[in-house]
């Protein structure tokens, strides 16, 4: 069972930058397809971005797309979502999960404890 941890969330203006990080247990984390997704007050929790088992392929939600960018790092067992040019709406608690590329939500495991994220106007 690939169990998972979100880390880097914080605080940051308007325009600013972040790197989350999601770090993978497990031998099988590399043959997964990954996505990172996102959960704001009172809202239900949307999708944010995907990547391959082998990083080269990335999709992401409309609203992030030419400001987020998803990488692995297989031999780290991590996947990481760089986040810029953020703003107010961003804000929310984000978490990875296996997701099969291009299905859009939890496909296998379990969700992490996730990580908040908090963009000041």
């Amino acid at each position: 069972q690939v169990q998972l941890v979100e880390s880097g969330g914080g605080l940051v203006q308007a325009g600013g930058s972040l790197r989350l990080s999601c770090a993978a247990s497990g031998r099988t984390f590399s043959l997964n397809d990954m996505g990172w997704f996102r959960q704001a007050p009172g809202k239900e929790r949307e999708f944010v971005g995907g990547i391959d088992w082998s990083g080269v392929g990335t999709y992401y939600a409309d609203s992030v797309k030419g400001r987020f960018t998803i990488s692995r790092d297989n031999a780290k067992n991590t996947v990481y979502l760089q986040m810029n040019s953020l703003k107010p709406e961003d804000t929310a608690v984000y978490y990875c999960a296996r997701s099969q590329y291009g299905s859009r939500r939890l496909t296998a495991g379990n969700w992490g404890q996730g990580t908040q994220v908090t963009v000041s106007s």
